[in-house]
């Protein structure tokens, strides 16, 4: 199933607000975000929701900086691609997004990888890593095991890159 329709969105948000920074966005768009350090470094990592017609986005504070900037542009994504849902006051909450590995949960994780790292970014660092994935990853700043959502991506719309592992919408829960 392709994706593209997210992979557009993205690039419409980006040129629109001009940014790729996910607390830009969600700034933009009227998102509450809270920092929150209620939770355990290793337990939930964020949740978004809607009530009253206000969007709430809240990260655990303990996180180290890359990290929050995932899970940012991951609830960003819910927001985006799943905000119908959320409008009933539903909220998607750690059980849901961290450790499913269901449609919604990869949405969100395309919509941030796409959102985060540009293509020709990828392509640069593999060109100058000699396209070693974890070094690709780690020279982006970002968790090996989301980089592979992007090269996903990249593949989906055509390019010739090689995703060496396998999806998995539950990295953050780790």
């Amino acid at each position: 199933m392709t994706r593209n329709w997210i992979y557009d969105d993205v690039q419409r948000l980006r040129k629109k607000y001009g940014t790729n920074d996910p607390f830009e966005l969600l700034d933009a768009i009227h998102a509450q975000v809270v920092f929150s350090d209620a939770y355990p470094k290793d337990g939930l990592k964020g949740y978004c929701a809607v009530l009253l017609k206000q969007k709430y986005v809240v990260i655990n504070s303990k996180l180290i900086q890359c990290e929050k900037r995932v899970v940012g542009s991951h609830e960003l994504g819910h927001l985006i691609v799943h905000g119908d849902e959320l409008k009933t006051g539903a909220a998607f909450k750690d059980h849901d997004i961290y450790q499913a590995t269901g449609r919604k949960e990869r949405e969100a994780n395309f919509f941030a990888a796409d959102f985060l790292i540009d293509d020709s970014d990828v392509l640069d660092a593999m060109h100058s890593c000699g396209a070693d994935f974890f070094s690709v990853a780690s020279s982006l700043y970002i968790p090996a095991p989301f980089f592979a959502f992007k090269l996903y991506s990249m593949v989906e719309r055509g390019f010739a890159v090689r995703v060496p592992v396998d999806l998995d919408s539950t990295f953050l829960a780790k």
